[in-house]
């Protein structure tokens, strides 16, 4: 088994959407298509989106839950982790082994939780 997609809830989609595609930028993860109250990001083995709740109510982070993105390298957790800051993320954990791995950790635009590990 293996995770298929992922998905943040936004309450401003084109602030987000701006977040994520200058997050992304120079990684083979792309946005393949804005689909209405949705966007998404993709490569071959990866999906990522955001969107707007489906309700219509407010879009709300969910306490304890979190993104996990697997880098090839120390530097380039690094470089996310500084990119997200230089975005208007917010620090959660600088980089630095935990539990045996290089990880930092941020928050999105909607305060959305995101590890990049090593």
């Amino acid at each position: 088994m293996k995770m298929n997609y992922f998905v943040f809830g936004t309450n401003d989609m084109k602030r987000a959407v701006r977040f994520y595609d200058a997050l992304f930028e120079a990684s083979e993860v792309n946005r393949v298509s804005p689909e209405g109250r949705m966007s998404v990001w993709a490569n071959e083995s990866f999906m990522f989106a955001i969107a707007e709740p489906y309700d219509g109510e407010a879009a709300t982070n969910g306490n304890g839950t979190m993104l996990g993105l697997n880098l090839d390298s120390a530097d380039e957790v690094t470089r996310l982790y500084q990119k997200a800051l230089a975005l208007g993320g917010q620090s959660e954990g600088s980089p630095e082994i935990r539990s045996g791995r290089f990880s930092a950790y941020v928050r999105d635009l909607d305060s959305n939780k995101i590890c990049f590990f090593e």
